[in-house]
């Protein structure tokens, strides 16, 4: 039955969907930040497909359809955004300063830690947007040079570590304003760590889904500057 299904879009669309309705229900039952759906998910994919040596090429049949949602899914969090419009225009300074400092802080401490560890050029270029969200990394990367697909996988990981564990280390580092744990999550884990921000606080998803959007705007213009400054 499988091999009748390999090759279609109801493949790829059907395995996602079955994999995530699971994850997200071990993940209510759990109640455990280690067993976020989205990492989850890619991981019991990833098994799947090799366990049952199924190529990647077959899945992304119908993967796609769902990576094409990336774009609109990122859209749909101006909603909230709008909803809590007037919140966040009393604090769009610190927001814009948080936002400016969280884009430089994550280009040069990915890039300068691997520039410092003798990473090659493509790695350390790889690696500035990482929290942005993938197209735009990807976009960026194209633009400057590097290897998309290690952005691509670095940019989901990022995001995947910021969802499970940014909240948490916003609290034992001291900071429990919801705005400003939201603009520190999306700003840094952008969609992932977005949709994380929207369970815990209503406020601080907005932020964060404000962060995702002036990041990836504040990245795709510093991050080409930099790259001319410093190549």
């Amino acid at each position: 039955m499988i091999g009748d299904l390999l090759g279609t879009p109801l493949f790829g669309i059907g395995l996602t969907l079955l994999c995530y309705a699971l994850a997200q229900l071990l993940y209510r039952r759990t109640g455990s930040i280690f067993f976020n759906p989205v990492p989850v998910t890619i991981v019991t994919i990833i098994g799947l497909l090799t366990a049952l040596r199924i190529s990647y090429a077959d899945y992304a049949v119908g993967g796609k359809y769902i990576l094409f949602l990336l774009g609109p899914s990122v859209v749909a969090l101006g909603f909230p955004l709008y909803t809590r419009r007037k919140d966040i225009l009393v604090r769009k300074a610190p927001i814009l300063i948080g936002i400016l400092a969280g884009a430089l802080t994550s280009i040069l401490s990915a890039s300068g830690l691997a520039w410092l560890l003798g990473g090659s050029r493509d790695v350390v270029l790889s690696l500035a947007p990482k929290s942005v969200t993938t197209p735009i990394a990807i976009s960026i990367v194209e633009k400057i040079g590097g290897i998309a697909p290690l952005t691509a996988a670095l940019v989901v990981l990022t995001g995947c570590i910021g969802a499970m564990c940014g909240p948490e280390f916003c609290r034992l580092i001291g900071i429990k304003d919801p705005a400003a744990m939201g603009l520190a999550v999306g700003t840094a884990a952008h969609g992932i760590g977005t949709a994380r921000m929207l369970e815990v606080n209503r406020l601080g998803g907005a932020i964060a889904g404000l962060a995702i959007g002036l990041n990836g705007l504040i990245t795709s213009f510093i991050l080409p500057l930099l790259f001319l400054l410093f190549r």
